[in-house]
């Protein structure tokens, strides 16, 4: 069991960092739980592949509710059925700015990390396959809703 705190930091210094400055919002950190896997517990997931000075999976885990109120902010004008096409791109987009934030803050470490692309899912009904390897879940919260980050790199 070892997670390293340098590892999850970036992450959720970035969350904030960016709900500040783009949705105008504060995140309050809830308490941290240490599970198997990074497998998310919200309707809608977005899954970031981590390679370089640290490997492994972040998952960004979310509402619905809180997805709407962040498409209407960073699409505004959008009708409800044009964010139910379109949420999938703003959502994975607010995570690539997260991760590259993130990505950041390792390089001012010293550490070097690539990203892949940002798979978005919805629903709680698939079945997706990790690599078991324990994962710190963090909730973060906020007047738009939860956010839950799933961590496991090693």
């Amino acid at each position: 069991m070892n997670i390293n705190a340098e590892f999850v930091n970036p992450f959720l210094e970035a969350a904030s960092a960016v709900f500040k400055s783009i949705l105008n919002v504060d995140l309050r950190r809830g308490k941290l739980i240490i599970k198997e896997s990074p497998i998310p517990s919200m309707d809608v997931s977005i899954i970031i592949g981590i390679t370089g000075a640290v490997t492994g999976e972040v998952v960004y885990s979310l509402g619905f509710n809180m997805v709407t109120k962040i498409a209407e902010i960073l699409a505004p004008g959008l009708s409800p059925e044009q964010i139910k096409g379109e949420y999938k791109d703003i959502i994975g987009e607010l995570a690539n700015m997260i991760t590259g934030n993130a990505m950041n803050l390792f390089a001012t470490k010293g550490k070097t990390i690539e990203i892949t692309t940002p798979t978005v899912v919805e629903g709680k009904d698939f079945t997706i396959t990790m690599i078991k390897q324990t994962t710190l879940g963090i909730n973060l919260y906020s007047p738009m809703g939860q956010l839950e980050m799933n961590i496991a790199l090693k």
